[in-house]
C-alpha cells in the first residue's frame, strides 16, 4: 500500500494534508512541506497505535507519495 498525502492551500495561505486513506490524518502547515511532515508524523503514529492494538495496518513498502504541486 501507498499512502497518498492530498495537499491544498486554505485562503488564508495555510497548507491542508490528508492521508485519505487512514481517516482523521489531517494536518495543516505554514507551508507545503511542513504540512506535509506534519500529516506523515501523524500517520506513523495512527499505523504504530493501531500495530500496538493488533489492528490491521498497511504494508510499510513504499509507504508514502506525494503528487507534485505547482510552485508558484
Amino acid at each position: 500500500m501507498n499512502l497518498r498525502v492530498e495537499t491544498e492551500q486554505e485562503e488564508d495561505g495555510r497548507w491542508i494534508a490528508e492521508v485519505p486513506e487512514l481517516p482523521g490524518v489531517l494536518a495543516y502547515g505554514t507551508s507545503h512541506d511542513q504540512a506535509v511532515a506534519y500529516a506523515k508524523a501523524l500517520a506513523l503514529r495512527v499505523i504504530a497505535e493501531r500495530l500496538e492494538h493488533g489492528e490491521e495496518v498497511p504494508d510499510m513498502a513504499n509507504l508514502f507519495s506525494v503528487p507534485a504541486w505547482p510552485k508558484a
